[in-house]
């Protein structure tokens, strides 16, 4: 049974028995009406609670719940201390100001806890950048220097579909360099699992992929996975959500989607864009260097002769196609950074 189910149940009988107590006592100023006004407001007030319960107690509180699940920890904490400073404040004046003759004194320590847990509440929030900063700051000092503790433990990195659906995500978290916890907002997942099921049986193999991904993620990663059923009300798209969610919650996206990236950026979100790490960390090498590449097909270009780095370079051998299925030693003549990633056009040192 629904929480509003039960509400409504709980809502009914209440108002019913609350109706039934003055209908008694009004029938007891009429007489012989005591059973009519007693069964109908019985009836009202099972009606009344039935319908209206809902209302100002469940519904209430999923609202504000919906609220906390898009606060980020840091705003949590922040709001929380403020809330904490404000009722001190209040406190400690409290007692000179119930010294105030009447009616301040009555009216003005009441008057105070509310104004001083609004402000305290409203600065702690505003500055919760500077505050976790802070408080990070002081952290590693005390460990030696380094990144903020803080930052790291409570960093949340949203995850969009296509990374799901890459895997590489697996790979890195496993070497420790996502610090934080991963979120997969629910819409995420029904994306994923709408791909999982669809006809074509590429994108079904895809979402089936993303879906082992996300069991690696959860079993063997050394960062945690949380799987939220927070969401946005009025938006459809899946992209839109999250950019929405990543400026809410003020953290990154870890997508490979370049169209998501675009918009993310132009909206002031920051992007964690998996193949720029991958292009950024790929081997560096200049001309002149000697690499030793196994020449596996012809090029495009006449007498051309392709390899790979262990990182995935493409190196491109002039007079190539003579070492088909060799592994020769060649010297870099050329690097080339595209938008596909980096070229290296090499010669065979041979001659």
């Amino acid at each position: 049974m629904s929480a509003d189910f039960i509400a409504r149940l709980a809502g009914m009988v209440f108002f019913a028995v609350l109706g039934g107590v003055y209908g008694f006592k009004l029938g007891e100023f009429s007489e012989n009406q005591i059973i009519l006004y007693t069964s109908t407001l019985i009836l009202v007030g099972a009606l009344v609670g039935l319908v209206l319960t809902p209302y100002f107690t469940t519904r209430p509180m999923r609202f504000i719940r919906t609220q906390l699940t898009r606060l980020s920890a840091e705003a949590l904490l922040a709001s929380l201390a403020g809330l904490i400073s404000g009722l001190l404040i209040a406190a400690l004046l409290a007692f000179p100001l119930s010294l105030l003759p009447k009616p301040f004194g009555e009216v003005l320590p009441f008057a105070g806890v509310i104004i001083f847990v609004y402000f305290g509440v409203a600065l702690f929030s505003m500055r919760q950048n500077d505050i976790s900063n802070l408080v990070g700051g002081l952290g590693s000092k005390r460990e030696g220097g380094g990144a903020s503790g803080w930052q790291q433990v409570n960093r949340t990195i949203l995850l969009d579909t296509s990374v799901i659906i890459d895997g590489r995500v697996a790979d890195i978290a496993k070497t420790g360099f996502l610090p934080g916890t991963l979120l997969i907002p629910r819409f995420v997942l029904n994306e994923l699992q709408y791909i999982a099921d669809s006809s074509d049986s590429l994108r079904r193999q895809r979402g089936r992929r993303g879906m082992e991904v996300l069991a690696e993620l959860q079993k063997g990663s050394s960062v945690a996975v949380r799987i939220s059923d927070i969401d946005v009300d009025g938006v459809r798209e899946v992209d839109d959500k999250l950019v929405i969610l990543a400026r809410q919650m003020k953290c990154p996206i870890l997508t490979n989607d370049y169209n998501l990236n675009r918009i993310a950026e132009l909206q002031g979100v920051t992007i964690l864009n998996i193949n720029e790490l991958a292009n950024s960390v790929k081997s560096v090498v200049l001309p002149g260097e000697v690499l030793l590449i196994n020449v596996i097909q012809e090029g495009k270009e006449f007498a051309q002769g392709v390899g790979y780095m262990e990182d995935g370079t493409m190196v491109v051998v002039e007079n190539g196609n003579k070492y088909l299925h060799q592994e020769i030693h060649v010297s870099v003549t050329k690097v080339l950074q595209t938008a596909a990633g980096r070229m290296i056009f090499a010669k065979p040192e041979s001659g």
